[in-house]
């Protein structure tokens, strides 16, 4: 890093500059999760199954809704690092300020959505009357402070295009300190059950925006943000828009299948929600280590792009491809073998934990397949092709896992559990074989 919390990923061993972005990313993801999961522990274990169940059953809505916005953050760091190896400060700058205004509008755009639309979608997921108003209090606070979750990500976002990933990871840990504290102080002292886990994560996630946005106030490069300056800038708008909105649609197909897969697991009852949910909490553990290796993969090719440095890309993207696989193996083989005491951090209840179980082993010792595919995925889009990426995750997750439910689970002698469960590996397989087909084809034609 140089005295400008720079990393140029043009020069120097690939390795070692994957490891310097990417093991930062990791260890953001991982505390992030540990106080998301902490969140969910704190429900499980003091305020009930019920609770418990109404904060799982409301993520794939959450993720549903957000992730289209989420998506263009991917474009402000594909854009921004793409400038930042081609050494064009102006264009870095515009980026800078439309991002964030895009951010705002975003957030405000979900919250109404999320005010609006939560109770009736809830609904239409089959969620039980138990869980039902405890699910749209949940909703409801959390995306009434949704606004701060986009600045952060559309900031930080910012700061990584220029390898910058120790900073967010020092605002994050802070942060996730302060979320558990209120965790802990609402729900056990003031009994808010999961109102208080809502406005613990609102709280967090403010302080998150405004650490971010005074980091980008104070920046002495071209990252500076001035707010006198925010504008939507038309070039930098629509090059953002051509890279998130496909990553966006690609995170808003990935959310629509999962709600169809949490609607048919919330006909099983409340001990299935609530250990899917814990072995969920478990899954993004790995996933988000395997997403580090593949946001330093988008990014490095970014840069590399903008510096017409097209070799290193064909040589870094196998070393992704191998970090990735090795650590979703490696912590899943732990994950499955130790998940009875994993999931016991979530709940006490013998039936809950068993429930979760059924899910992670189908899902533990394959999820480094989701890694790959993410990584692919990801090389694809820094190298400036965002369609493809999403045409394979179309089909190969969001087609597939919608028939596998409307079809394969419809036939009585596979109408459970295990039958939604499997359709996870399968349409990771399907994806990742489709985006290795489109990453030879586009990188042929570069090299060309």
């Amino acid at each position: 890093m140089t005295k400008n919390n720079q990393l140029d990923m043009t020069n120097g061993p690939i390795l070692g500059k994957l490891l310097k972005f990417s093991i930062p990313i990791i260890c953001s993801n991982f505390l992030q999760l540990m106080f998301n999961a902490a969140d969910i522990a704190v429900v499980g274990k003091f305020a009930g199954d019920a609770s418990l169940a109404a904060v799982g059953s409301s993520t794939s809505l959450i993720n549903l809704l957000i992730n289209l916005f989420i998506g263009l953050s991917i474009g402000t760091n594909v854009i921004a690092a793409k400038h930042f190896g081609a050494q064009n400060n102006d264009k870095i700058q515009k980026t800078v300020h439309t991002s964030i205004v895009i951010s705002l509008i975003c957030g405000i755009c979900i919250t109404i959505m999320g005010l609006l639309l939560s109770r009736q979608i809830l609904i239409r997921m089959n969620t039980i009357d138990e869980v039902l108003p405890l699910s749209t209090i949940y909703l409801r606070i959390y995306f009434s402070g949704i606004t701060a979750t986009m600045v952060y990500n559309f900031g930080s976002a910012l700061l990584r295009a220029k390898g910058d990933t120790q900073r967010p990871l020092y605002v994050l840990f802070s942060a996730g300190i302060l979320n558990l504290v209120m965790n802990l102080l609402f729900v056990i002292v003031f009994k808010m059950n999961v109102a208080g886990v809502a406005w613990a994560t609102v709280i967090s996630q403010t302080y998150s925006a405004v650490f971010v946005i005074v980091l980008l106030v104070r920046e002495k490069d071209a990252f500076h943000l001035d707010i006198k300056k925010l504008s939507l800038n038309r070039e930098s708008f629509f090059e953002i828009l051509k890279i998130g909105l496909p990553a966006g649609l690609q995170g808003v197909m990935f959310s629509i299948s999962n709600v169809q897969i949490q609607s048919s697991i919330n006909l099983f009852g409340k001990e299935l929600i609530a250990g899917n949910s814990a072995t969920c909490s478990l899954e993004d553990f790995l996933y988000q280590m395997m997403n580090g290796f593949a946001m330093g993969t988008l990014t490095f090719c970014s840069q590399n792009i903008g510096a017409g440095k097209i070799d290193r890309i064909k040589k870094e993207v196998p070393v992704a491809l191998f970090c990735t696989a090795f650590t979703g193996l490696f912590f899943g083989g732990l994950f499955f073998v130790f998940g009875r005491q994993l999931l016991s951090i979530y709940t006490t209840n013998p039936d809950v934990i068993e429930a979760g179980r059924s899910r992670m082993i189908v899902t533990m010792l394959t999820i480094f397949i989701c890694g790959m595919m993410h990584c692919l995925g990801n090389s694809i889009r820094g190298i400036g092709h965002s369609i493809m990426p999403v045409v394979s995750i179309m089909l190969g997750c969001c087609v597939f896992r919608v028939f596998w439910i409307a079809v394969i689970f419809k036939i009585e002698q596979f109408h459970t559990p295990f039958t939604i469960f499997v359709s996870y590996p399968i349409s990771w397989t399907i994806t990742a074989i489709a985006n290795v087909i489109f990453f030879c084809y586009y990188q042929k034609k570069l090299e060309k």
